[in-house]
């Protein structure tokens, strides 16, 4: 039997919200709170065991700092349904929510982040649509050469 495919992602999330350090204490986590429609399609195809780089965003430097994996797919973003959360959301029902998410496990953090300006002034917006102008989605596809050449640079701690 031929081994699975792993495709990679790269999923943002603001240190101050959730960290790669919080991951690492929790060891796996959902990845919920995703309201973006986009981004949302993007989770709706990936595939347990697929991986995914973990980038700190909206944080001086913003950057990739670890790597996890993902373990469990296809999850109803439960905080839709609460009414207290800021993920609230009044349009989508129970019997068919609009809001999924994935869970993920911790692999490693990073010796060494690399920066948005490093991955900028390496890869063009084609290859690497995080340094695209404008971009703000938060999960997106990343190419498997693009990923290995990332893995290649970063080391575990």
């Amino acid at each position: 039997m031929a081994p699975k495919e792993i495709n990679y992602w790269l999923m943002k999330s603001e240190p101050d919200a959730y960290s790669i350090k919080d991951l690492e204490k929790e060891k796996e986590t959902l990845w919920d709170g995703i309201r973006n429609y986009q981004a949302r399609n993007f989770m709706r195809t990936m595939k347990i065991g697929d991986q995914a780089f973990f980038y700190h965003s909206n944080t001086k430097p913003p950057g990739i700092v670890g790597l996890m994996e993902i373990i469990e797919t296809k999850l109803i973003d439960p905080f839709q349904f609460d009414e207290s959360s800021k993920y609230y959301d009044a349009k989508s029902k129970r019997d068919n929510p609009r809001w999924d998410c994935v869970k993920t496990r911790y692999i490693c953090e990073f010796k060494d982040m690399i920066t948005l300006k490093e991955l900028s002034e390496t890869y063009t917006s084609e290859e690497l649509t995080l340094v695209r102008k404008g971009n703000r989605l938060s999960i997106f596809p990343i190419t498997k050469n693009i990923a290995l050449e990332l893995l290649k640079k970063l080391k575990k701690k």
